[in-house]
């Protein structure tokens, strides 16, 4: 099976994009119990929401959707105003007062925000901002790297992945200068099973599986 088949989000019938839908059941159910549901979106994007709930969807049940982000970027254009809003700020340090929001919704972001010291202040904060929240993150132990999409790639040491960051092309990563494949290699800091229940202890943490393999992580408040 290649690569876009597993990987191509924008592919309906593609592996993650089924995978992602399972995902969205249990996500939508959280969603449903909260009438008028005012949501963060930690690292959020709009296409996240109207491709797996849809626009309408998210209309009819009066959501209404916070996305913030680090740059806008990533967030989409032409929002819905009566669906979206746009906030730029860091996660790891949340502009808002406790339990501001229903649900805190985080899907691969904190694989992202750097060391064990900024993921452990990211996980506090969604703890901290949502009545409940929902974090996805991808699994250390899935044999392909969902990023680079190089197998063991998060094993390798720090030399040889920034190496391969420099020479080759690999996943959404374009061949990159040095110190641009340092600052990925710094960036990319997926999490153990282990680690995933030390940051969200009481949390329900479920295993997302792929040919009988880890892939992901979800964690949900009870």
């Amino acid at each position: 099976m290649s690569a876009g088949r597993l990987f191509d989000y924008a592919n309906p019938g593609s592996v993650v994009s089924r995978l992602r839908r399972r995902r969205i059941y249990v996500l939508r159910r959280m969603i449903l119990r909260v009438p008028d549901c005012r949501i963060l979106d930690v690292g959020g994007e709009a296409s996240y929401w109207t491709n797996n709930l849809g626009l309408d969807w998210l209309r009819r049940h009066r959501v209404r959707v916070t996305l913030l982000n680090h740059t806008a970027e990533y967030v989409g254009d032409d929002l819905d105003p009566d669906v979206f809003a746009v906030v730029i700020a860091d996660g790891c340090r949340l502009p808002y007062l406790t339990n501001a929001f229903d649900l805190v919704h985080s899907n691969s972001v904190i694989e992202h925000v750097g060391d064990h010291a900024r993921q452990a202040a990211f996980a506090k904060e969604v703890w901290r901002v949502g009545r409940w929240f929902y974090l996805q993150t991808p699994a250390r132990c899935f044999p392909l790297e969902p990023h680079t999409r190089f197998p063991w790639f998060q094993y390798l040491p720090s030399a040889a992945r920034v190496w391969l960051l420099c020479h080759v092309r690999l996943g959404t990563y374009p061949r990159v200068d040095a110190a641009r494949a340092r600052e990925i290699d710094a960036e990319l800091r997926l999490l153990s099973a282990r680690q995933v229940r030390c940051l969200f202890p009481t949390a329900v943490i479920r295993r997302e599986r792929l040919f009988g393999l880890t892939k992901s992580y979800m964690a949900t408040s009870r």
